[in-house]
């Protein structure tokens, strides 16, 4: 039996002047490239759960103007932004007799709407019921929902190691690993690994160094991107894992929340591990922004008068900061542009990426949004892409939202101005180490 794994990879925008104007910036291009070319980490590591004897193959959707028909099956990972896609991939393959197993966040999110469109929709982490699926598979008699949220979370102790020997030795100038699930945090619009699971999790670091020294075996310095919502909300596995990986030589990127500029020690076990960037959701940097979307303790908006000190301290330790705001808040009115800009503009922030406040479905912000009559289209999963507009703002229209926003990256991304940040980050960068040779 052979599976074919095919991953719904690449950026997807429906406002074609924004993806035109972003694209039309190096900074911007040069990080949708970088997206464009992660490979499906999913996909990877349920391959790494396969019996010996079944064939395993990974496939990129712009690889697939004909499907292979020497599959058995087809298994395939959506989000939202791609699951129309998806679907009408799906049928073409069905219509070959091929059976077609879909997983990801969007099935977890709408799995009713999935399951009209394929054999078996896999709800929540896949590693929990992916034996079962292939022994379903195997047998003929593949369910139609396998629901991993009704089950035990899945025990990291027993991670397979993903099949990144599926990968083409040239095509990927990035890797992703996991190094922990979810998040402590309960923010209303995050449609991340929390939907999965609401348990939040570390792997082994054993595990983690593992699967590094296997790209490392396969790939020339690979430069790694690790696939977590908050890798350093638990601080001790933080620390346990910067110090295994302090004389390994990798380079990498990672997200995690601003916390993480309140431990010095930390920073510096992380750029001397080869950390290279962090990338952190600011969201605002106005309270009355942030105010009530982190539905435990108010967390973001509590931190907001620590965000430009936050900044300054990780950026001082040699490692950027590409700082995360989301426009169209429920606090937000037409000053928040300016708000947003002055404050990259103040900090310094290496890197930036601005996108709307998107409510996925699924999510506590999609339900709250639909009973307030706020949601544009209810059948718009294609423009939960983060940089298209489903829902009507408080305090401005929809298109003053959107022009103040395709201004903000104008100003954001022109050249002089990303130019200017980097050339600050790198005299600053030097006069710290000027000061950390002499003390």
């Amino acid at each position: 039996m052979n599976i074919g794994y095919i991953a719904m990879s690449g950026l997807r925008l429906v406002d074609q002047e924004l993806l035109d104007l972003g694209l039309s910036f190096p900074a911007v291009a040069r990080r949708a490239r970088e997206i464009e070319a992660l490979p499906s980490l999913g996909l990877l590591t349920i391959a790494g759960m396969s019996p010996s004897h079944m064939g395993a193959e990974y496939l990129e959707v712009r690889d697939c103007d004909e499907i292979p028909a020497r599959f058995d099956a087809i298994a395939l990972s959506t989000l939202s932004a791609t699951s129309k896609e998806a679907y009408a991939m799906a049928a073409r393959i069905r219509a070959m007799g091929i059976p077609v197993i879909l997983g990801g966040l969007h099935a977890t999110l709408a799995p009713q709407e999935a399951a009209r469109h394929v054999d078996a929709v896999v709800m929540g982490e896949g590693e929990c019921v992916w034996p079962e699926v292939l022994q379903d598979l195997e047998k003929g008699t593949l369910k139609p929902i396998y629901d991993a949220r009704s089950r035990k979370p899945f025990d990291f102790n027993f991670a397979p190691m993903p099949r990144f020997d599926l990968l083409g030795p040239d095509r990927y100038p990035r890797f992703t690993v996991q190094t922990q699930r979810g998040c402590p945090w309960a923010c209303e619009f995050c449609a991340a690994s929390m939907r999965l699971s609401p348990t939040f999790r570390t792997k082994p670091v054993e595990k983690v160094i593992a699967e590094l020294h296997r790209l490392r075996d396969l790939f020339q310095r690979p430069f790694i991107e690790f696939a977590d919502d908050n890798t350093f909300a638990d601080k001790r596995h933080g620390r346990a894992l910067m110090k295994a990986m302090a004389n390994e030589g990798f380079r990498w990127f990672t997200e995690t929340d601003v916390s993480v500029a309140d431990d010095e020690d930390l920073l510096r076990m992380m750029r001397d591990a080869g950390c290279q960037q962090i990338l952190i959701g600011f969201e605002s940097p106005r309270f009355a922004s942030l105010d009530g979307i982190e539905k435990n303790a108010n967390w973001k908006a509590r931190r907001t008068d620590r965000y430009l000190r936050a900044v300054e301290t990780i950026q001082k330790h040699g490692i950027t900061v590409n700082g995360c705001f989301m426009l169209g808040l429920d606090g937000d009115d037409p000053s928040s542009f300016e708000d947003v800009f002055q404050f990259v503009e103040s900090s310094g922030l290496y890197d930036v990426q601005v996108t709307y406040l998107t409510p996925f479905p699924g999510t506590p912000l999609w339900k709250r949004l639909s009973e307030e009559g706020r949601i544009l289209c209810e059948d718009a999963a294609d423009r939960c892409t983060l940089f298209d507009i489903n829902f009507q703002p408080t305090h401005m229209s929809v298109e003053e939202l959107r022009s103040g926003f395709h201004n903000l990256v104008r100003r954001l991304y022109a050249p002089e101005f990303v130019d200017r940040r980097s050339r600050a980050f790198r005299k600053h960068l030097k006069h710290s180490i000027r000061n950390r040779k002499q003390s």
